[in-house]
């Protein structure tokens, strides 16, 4: 019984010395886990990543202006289907591992069955960057620094009016930039 109490009584007033080493493993075990968070996420982003999923989807944007162009700037999945914001960075990465589950549950792991669903997931993508402002868009194309006379006549009259209010934005006008469409019929204020 006294080596008990003894023992209780070490427990409840520790030494400076196990206070500081519990301090320090904390703290280290704190770094730790935040470089293996951080490196995850950044895995995560790479466009191997993505193609382990979406293979045909990585290779429709190999033949857009974003993959290859006449500046040499090259966008990968993750500019523009992950907001760059930190805490915003968080929820949509919650939100894809509800779309790794579904992958993985067989609901979109052929190409057929992604073709089968491709105009429902285009919407929702295109309702989160209305939502958003097309925020990963202006991530990169800044309205401010738009060279008009480099632009067609229409792209300037759009851009100019519907673009500088606020009524419309990036994703608006520039659905399937990146994408092929999926079938367009019922899609409101397509032609």
């Amino acid at each position: 019984m006294k080596l008990l109490k003894t023992f209780w009584l070490r427990l409840k007033t520790p030494s400076k010395v196990a206070v500081g080493l519990v301090l320090f493993m904390g703290f280290i075990g704190g770094l730790l886990f935040w470089g293996a968070f951080n490196t995850a996420m950044e895995k995560t982003n790479t466009e191997e990543f993505c193609a382990g999923c979406h293979a045909p989807i990585v290779e429709e944007i190999q033949e857009t202006i974003h993959f290859s162009n006449r500046s040499g700037v090259r966008a990968i999945c993750s500019d523009c289907h992950v907001p760059h914001n930190w805490t915003d960075k968080i929820v949509r990465k919650v939100q894809a591992s509800k779309e790794i589950v579904a992958h993985l549950m067989g609901t979109i792991d052929t190409p057929e069955k992604f073709a089968e669903r491709r105009g429902h997931l285009a919407e929702r993508e295109w309702k989160r960057m209305k939502d958003n402002n097309s925020q990963e868009c202006r991530n990169c194309h800044e309205f401010n620094y738009m060279d008009f006379s480099e632009q067609a006549p229409r792209s300037v009259k759009l851009h100019s009016t519907a673009l500088a209010s606020g009524d419309k934005t990036c994703v608006d006008c520039h659905k399937g930039i990146a994408h092929k469409l999926p079938d367009m019929k019922n899609i409101e204020g397509w032609q």
